[in-house]
């Protein structure tokens, strides 16, 4: 099995990234390291989380963030990587645009 991080969840990531740098330097390495390493787990634990709007959602470990994604073939295809802080309505909309 491999993982592909598609475009939207990559911008979602660099987004992440800005936001972070900016609260405390070094903290944006620090947000990518952590996610980066949710996002691996990926290889062993695909498929066990819950589905919601359509894509399993794995809740990041050490910021609130959720990675979507969905297992097509032997690819998990990492869909989006959201702030779960965001309105449940808005995360709706943008998982419904990624589709």
């Amino acid at each position: 099995m491999k993982i592909e991080i598609l475009d939207d969840a990559k911008a979602d990531l660099i987004a992440g990234y800005h936001f972070y740098e900016e609260q405390s330097s070094g903290l944006g390495s620090y947000f990518l390291d952590s996610l980066f390493s949710d996002i691996d787990s990926l290889l062993l634990y695909a498929g066990i989380h819950r589905v919601v709007f359509g894509s399993h959602r794995c809740v990041a470990r050490r910021f609130p963030f959720a990675i979507y994604y969905r297992i097509e073939s032997d690819v998990v295809r990492v869909r989006a990587v959201l702030d779960c802080r965001r309105d449940p309505k808005w995360i709706r909309r943008r998982m419904q645009r990624a589709s």
